[in-house]
């Protein structure tokens, strides 16, 4: 049984943990030569073979359920339903990974049982192959995106599993699912296991990344050690379709399966479930030989630990960029006609006057980039900062200098201004993607220094240009001259991008 440890220091230099949001795949002439051939054959027949089983699994999924009402889906299923549908889905299951390749699946330790773990948490999550791990685990109840429900046939199959469902965009929906789990994992083994991948997204399993906090589980790895590898699905790397193709030329692909021992907490991890889950990460995480790092999902946006501040892994700000230039609009510095500190609210309408945007559709893709408030509003402050970012006609100096124009405020009549919290939280949001929460949480650090709670110019600038970390990240993101490299979030090069690529929108 294991016990938990002290914490984890957090990442100190950007340096340290390799990129977990991006995979390259680099294949030699002869293993291209190997996938063309083996993808023009073996491919298209096992894809296919795969999607007839995927298809038949349908109606094993819709009989379970077929006829019950909400309320009796809140209780576990029993009785034929349970043992017809469960074993025709079990074995399908099994006949569809195995006609996409995966021949063999080796499976080390012992699964607890239900009451002697309730939970399941498997990692590192690296593709949408990961289901597989369900198959060893009898298939257990899985945590899974609310809007997969949509998807033809795995929205019925996640019906048939009485899935647990979470909505990234909404807080609300995790604390939802928090107690949800907590109400299955203590009700005494009457509820078969839960499994859930607590990354939350998938990696590219050369780091795990930030767990969410959880309940008491027992952790499973899964590794695929196969002499190449086709079957990662990161942020940016090959897509659904290459990976799926790839891993079905493959002549034979191997799962490797680990139960490590239940893990139990220790009277201060039961009082914090970060602390808890921090640990159960590094277990997990020196258990696979690879760094536990801080990188996480923050809403659809992959965030990256550098020093004492999360930042976006590429900056929406460049992704407006492109949207502006694509409508043929050459970004500079709107001046906004009010003083420093005052906000002023625009609707999508005067947005688009004071930007000459006539098309709707990029007029909506770039007011979606910016916070609106409860009437559909947007500061135009925000919008000012942003395209002046955008402006390559400005250097670091001026940028700061503005920005701190634009959202310090009068300390009291005839004082100087001082950048609060909200003002330094919407700068470094909209410079460098950063979270509100956690820039909130290092300008408190900052005002530690300081008789005032907000920065000076002064201040703020040493922060943002002269910091030894901090002001390699301004200048990184704010002029991307360079080509980045984005083999690894610590070097500055591979914070920011002048190309942006879309993410995918991953099904998990």
């Amino acid at each position: 049984m294991s016990q938990g440890g002290p914490p984890l220091e957090p990442t100190s230099a950007p340096s340290a943990p390799p990129n977990p949001f991006v995979h390259e795949l680099h294949l030699s002439r002869l293993q291209k030569v190997k996938f063309y051939f083996l993808g023009a054959l073996l491919a298209p027949i096992r894809v296919l073979l795969a999607f007839i089983v995927l298809f038949l699994l349908w109606p094993f999924a819709w009989l379970q359920v077929a006829g019950l009402t909400e309320e009796e889906l809140q209780e576990p299923l029993t009785g034929w339903r349970k043992t017809v549908c469960h074993n025709g889905v079990l074995g399908l299951s099994r006949l569809l990974f195995f006609l996409l390749g995966f021949l063999r699946i080796r499976v080390r330790g012992q699964r607890a049982s239900r009451l002697q773990a309730p939970v399941l948490v498997a990692a590192p999550h690296s593709t949408f192959f990961d289901p597989i791990v369900l198959l060893p685990c009898d298939l257990p109840k899985v945590v899974s995106r609310a809007e997969n429900l949509s998807v033809p046939v795995i929205g019925a199959l996640l019906r048939f599993n009485q899935a647990i469902l979470v909505s990234r965009h909404d807080p609300a929906s995790r604390r939802r699912v928090v107690e949800e789990v907590r109400r299955r994992a203590t009700s005494g083994g009457k509820w078969p296991q839960v499994l859930f991948f607590p990354e939350g997204t998938c990696s590219n399993k050369k780091a795990l990344l930030k767990f969410k906090p959880g309940v008491p589980v027992q952790p499973i790895l899964i590794r695929y050690p196969n002499s190449l590898d086709t079957t990662s699905w990161a942020w940016r790397g090959p897509g659904v379709l290459k990976v799926l193709w790839l891993t079905a030329a493959q002549p034979c692909s191997i799962v490797d399966v680990e139960f490590l021992p239940v893990y139990h907490p220790s009277l201060e991890e039961s009082k914090d479930p970060t602390l808890y889950a921090n640990n159960v990460q590094r277990v997990m995480a020196q258990a696979l030989g690879i760094p536990a790092t801080e990188c996480e999902f923050v809403g659809s946006l992959p965030v990256i630990m550098v020093g004492r501040l999360k930042v976006a892994l590429e900056p929406q700000l460049w992704e407006l960029g492109k949207v502006l230039r694509k409508a043929g609009l050459s970004p500079g510095y709107v001046d906004t006609g009010r003083e420093p500190g005052r906000s002023q609210m625009i609707s999508r309408e005067e947005f688009a006057r004071q930007l000459q945007l006539s098309d709707p559709q990029t007029v909506a893709g770039a007011f979606s980039f910016f916070q609106k408030d409860a009437n559909g509003l947007v500061d135009f402050r925000d919008v000012a900062l942003a395209l002046a970012a955008l402006d390559g006609g400005r250097d670091l100096e001026e940028l700061t200098l503005l920005a701190f124009e634009l959202f310090a405020e009068e300390q009291g009549e005839g004082t100087s201004h001082l950048l609060y919290r909200d003002g330094f939280s919407t700068i470094l949001h909209l410079l460098l993607g950063s979270p509100r929460p956690a820039a909130a949480t290092l300008h408190a650090e900052l005002c530690q220094t300081g008789p005032c709670q907000g920065l000076s110019l002064c201040q703020f600038q040493d922060f943002a240009l002269r910091d030894p970390l901090h002001g390699k990240l301004f200048s990184t993101y704010l002029c991307p001259s360079q080509p980045p490299n984005a083999s690894s979030p610590g070097s500055p090069a591979a914070l920011a991008n002048g190309t942006v690529h879309a993410p995918k929108q991953k099904g998990d």
